[in-house]
């Protein structure tokens, strides 16, 4: 007996208006589309696979502008995202994740060398939206918001846009030029942006202006303190200040031995940029462990392969003259750090302190129903709009993950709720598909292929100076890291379900149009689905 059919006497197949001549089909199979991991796991809620499956084609040009539907900064991303798309991409399984950054940043060069442009804006709605804020968060927002046909102003306290981007981020993970052309894009669709503009009282210039919206994106730049004890010592900068100014163009004097206390992403850009201005010697404290700390392990990494030690269960309790003495810690039961009572010296002519930054929200407090948890965060719906009508926020002013993936995304987010205040209505997020998990994949298709890796600069050469790090792909390389992706759970048009059907059913369209099944012929029998490398045929009951 064939799968997929029942021992009976033929019956007529009231669905399609015939007679079979065999036994009745009692399931069929279907294109279905489920959700890739990749995209899945992007903060930015960029269609990744889309995007690569334009890349490999060639299509540079409708990769980009794949991308740049939901997120405008591909130069930036690939440089500065720390890719949480590539822990779940089901290659990794397999042999390697799919350097999907790498392919991000080479579509995001290629589209400044040759000069690709936004497309305009569409018939304008006559809504005025005020963002604060010209980081990653506001930037996306506005971005997303003249996509939309609303005006736009962004307004920043900075001489520059960018936020931590720019004041955040060392130049040797972010070149400068990189972040303006990527900015000066978003300019040219008539965003205005106001710099060098501090917002004292959020009402008034909400009402000044006759605004209809507000989004606040201001990044969290206050530096949480500490105290410890110090006599005639050396300087002691907060990171945020301290990384300012060396962006600013400042070149600080921080002497042969420097101590950065942390251990998150900016305790690392601390101690590796106090190399670049030529400490010998720079060392991390931190009273957890490695795993627990925040910083990303590539961060870490690179920093030690910069020659930064890390001492890791230690906190510093003095910083006198040239030294700062720090307690040993060791982890209780609960694997909290406890102190030992044992004691070190380590020399330090300047301590930089890491210790995390709060939101500055105190302009907000003249708008009415807003609330605040203890850090000066913003509390917000689902939808980010704060407890004042028509005043949403995002980014670092609301509690989630502080990076630049996440505060893109949320400027996305929040452009389009906020499109759907002005109009008077709601969005909705239509129910997500499942996702395509590894075990449902049949990789007969895909052989072993190693990952292109984009080049680097020898360790010992990063530390001279602020000259980039990570080089990028060739075209060459970027079309094959971009076709190593198993396009998990959607149709990329293999054949393998023509070739396999033994009743000729299938039906193939022409590129870029799948196939369709002839269920006049389709007997059920799931060699289409069986074969399927990547999960895109389901098999279902038949209807009723």
């Amino acid at each position: 007996m064939v799968a997929g059919f029942d021992d009976v006497t033929p019956l007529a197949d009231l669905a399609h208006g015939r007679s079979l001549a065999g036994p009745v089909r009692d399931r069929r199979p279907v294109y279905v589309d489920l959700l890739p991991p990749c995209n899945a796991g992007c903060p930015a809620g960029e269609n990744i696979q889309a995007w690569l499956a334009h890349a490999t084609a060639g299509r540079h040009e409708a990769a980009w502008r794949q991308l740049v539907a939901d997120n405008p900064f591909a130069a930036i991303h690939g440089r500065v995202c720390y890719h949480p798309c590539e822990t779940v991409c089901n290659r990794v399984h397999l042999d390697a994740a799919v350097s999907i950054h790498s392919v991000e940043r080479f579509l995001g060069d290629l589209a400044r060398e040759r000069g690709w442009m936004f497309d305009a804006p569409p018939v304008r709605t006559g809504k005025r939206v005020l963002v604060i804020g010209a980081g990653p968060s506001g930037l996306s927002a506005a971005y997303h918001l003249a996509r939309l046909g609303h005006e736009v102003e962004v307004r920043d306290a900075g001489a520059v846009p960018g936020g931590m981007m720019r004041y955040g981020i060392p130049g040797y993970r972010l070149p400068r030029d990189v972040l303006d052309d990527e900015l000066n894009r978003i300019a040219a669709m008539g965003v205005r942006l106001t710099v060098d503009h501090r917002v004292e009282d959020l009402a008034a210039e909400r009402d000044d202006g006759a605004f209809d919206a507000v989004f606040v994106a201001i990044g969290a730049h206050l530096a949480k303190r500490v105290d410890i004890p110090a006599r005639d010592a050396g300087p002691m900068v907060d990171a945020v200040s301290f990384l300012r100014s060396v962006a600013s163009g400042e070149e600080p004097v921080v002497g042969r031995h420097v101590a950065v206390y942390g251990g998150g992403n900016t305790a690392m850009d601390a101690a590796r940029v106090a190399r670049r201005l030529g400490a010998e010697d720079a060392v991390i404290v931190y009273r957890r462990t490695r795993d627990q700390m925040s910083a990303h392990p590539e961060e870490a990494e690179d920093a030690e392969r910069e020659g930064v030690r890390i001492n890791w269960l230690r906190t510093i309790t003095a910083f006198d003259g040239p030294e700062i003495r720090v307690e040993v810690m060791e982890l209780d039961e609960s694997g909290y750090p406890r102190p030992t009572g044992r004691f070190e010296t380590l020399a330090a002519d300047t301590l930089i302190m890491a210790l995390g930054q709060e939101t500055e929200s105190a302009f907000m407090r003249t708008l009415p129903g807003v609330e605040f948890d203890a850090d000066g965060s913003v509390r917000v719906s689902a939808s980010l709009m704060t407890g004042c009508p028509g005043v949403f926020a995002g980014g670092d002013m609301v509690p989630s993950e502080r990076t630049v993936t996440v505060g893109v995304g949320h400027g996305k987010k929040a452009a389009h709720h906020i499109d759907a205040w002005l109009r008077g209505s709601q969005t909705e997020p239509p129910p997500k598909h499942p996702t395509a998990t590894f075990d449902k994949l049949n990789l007969w298709y895909f052989g072993d292929t190693a990952p292109r890796r984009p080049p680097e600069l020898d360790a010992t050469a990063r530390v001279h100076g602020f000259e980039e790090v990570v080089g990028g792909l060739s075209t060459d390389e970027a079309v094959y890291e971009a076709g190593r992706c198993l396009s998990c759970g959607n149709c990329f048009e293999c054949d393998g379900c023509l070739g396999a059907c033994p009743e000729d059913a299938v039906i193939k369209l022409g590129v870029g149009r799948r196939y369709r099944f002839d269920y006049d012929k389709c007997t059920g029998c799931a060699e289409c689905a069986d074969q399927c490398p990547v999960h895109a045929i389901e098999m279902f009951g038949e209807p009723t």
